[in-house]
């Protein structure tokens, strides 16, 4: 089987991860594979070398007819029996390229239950019958689109993202190796959020609860954020304001991100919206205690393993880390929650069923 994969880019984010997995999977199961991007840089790639990676550049609105083109170039040369679309620019870009170049078979999957508003919403509406099947990936996502009538009743389904967990496991030796790079004392308590620095992942929220932390916790503590992004310069200025530049170090773009995990007392995710935050799958895989606001796909994930919270609240996010950090030991029930629920293997087969059967 002929599969092309389009994704809106190839950044530094959770749904870049599952795509590039579930291309690698499929190539070793023995399928031609490439991926097709937008746009913006290659920060994330398979490891596959033999997948090809198209760059569409897709960089503005003068360059859309051009990038119209390279895609139908490459549907039409490639014969994909497949094409399955990652993301609403993506998803609605490959749509139109429908219109005029036949596509056999053209999976759309959502990443979020907001992805924009009533336009966006419009959009996927008025193009919902060029796509043969449409999902995302959780429940709670699936049923927002029903109710902003992006998708007719029973017009979309559930695929959980799929993870890795050869790369995402505990390793017992990653917290005296994190307390050696950054100096800390053993008794010292560590904070961990990964994510890129946008409106999304609320990290005002996440420091003005760690400003609350700093005043009324008694024990020492260190938050680690990996990640970056257009806010940095914000949150940066938000720390200083806050006065905990000695609380939060940023730790900018890391490759170790298991390791942080492994190491971390608690795992927090602050955002205001998501689809199904793969990132907080990977920090319980990797017997993380977790905190998280309750967004879309959260309780999906965490069910009884970890406190959620509600959005934008900086004292309940507070309360809820004073109760995480209190925990003694590894959350190795929620570890083996999620890779019992999330295994790349099932979320495989589940996509191979849909591409044949579908």
């Amino acid at each position: 089987m002929k599969i092309l994969y389009v994704i809106t880019g190839l950044g530094q984010g959770g749904a870049e991860r599952v795509v590039c997995d579930l291309a690698n999977s499929m190539f070793e199961k023995g399928h031609e594979v490439k991926i097709a991007y937008l746009t913006g840089n290659v920060l994330t790639k398979p490891i596959h070398s033999e997948i090809e990676l198209v760059n569409i550049n897709l960089n503005s609105l003068m360059s859309l007819p051009l990038a119209y083109q390279k895609l139908s170039k490459t549907i039409k040369n490639y014969q994909p029996d497949i094409v399955h679309t990652h993301m609403i620019h993506a998803n609605l870009f490959t749509r139109l390229v429908r219109i005029i170049i036949p596509i056999k078979k053209l999976i759309c999957t959502a990443h979020s239950a907001n992805e924009g508003g009533k336009l966006r919403m419009g959009l996927y509406r008025m193009t919902h019958s060029l796509s043969d099947i449409t999902t995302n990936v959780s429940n709670f996502a699936s049923n927002a689109y029903v109710e902003k009538k992006a998708v007719p009743i029973n017009g979309i389904t559930t695929v959980y993202n799929g993870v890795n967990f050869n790369n995402f496991k505990y390793d017992n030796l990653a917290r005296p190796s994190v307390e050696a790079e950054f100096y800390l004392e053993s008794s010292t308590k560590i904070i961990l959020a990964v994510g890129r620095f946008h409106y999304a992942k609320n990290y005002p929220n996440f420091l003005k609860a760690i400003k609350i932390l700093k005043d009324k916790y008694p024990l020492p503590f260190q938050v680690l954020i990996a990640g970056d992004g257009e806010l940095r310069i914000e949150i940066e200025q938000l720390i200083h304001q806050l006065d905990i530049s000695n609380e939060v170090f940023l730790l900018g773009r890391r490759n170790d991100i298991s390791k942080l995990m492994s190491a971390c007392d608690v795992f927090v995710l602050s955002s205001d919206y998501e689809g199904l935050p793969t990132v907080l799958i990977e920090a319980m895989a990797c017997q993380a205690n977790v905190v998280s606001t309750d967004v879309s796909g959260v309780r999906e994930i965490v069910n009884i393993y970890g406190e959620i919270i509600e959005t934008n609240n900086p004292e309940q996010l507070y309360l809820a880390l004073l109760k995480a950090l209190n925990i003694q030991g590894k959350n190795e029930s929620g570890s083996l929650y999620v890779k019992e629920k999330f295994n790349l293997d099932i979320i495989v087969r589940e996509w191979q069923d849909i591409y044949y059967n579908g």
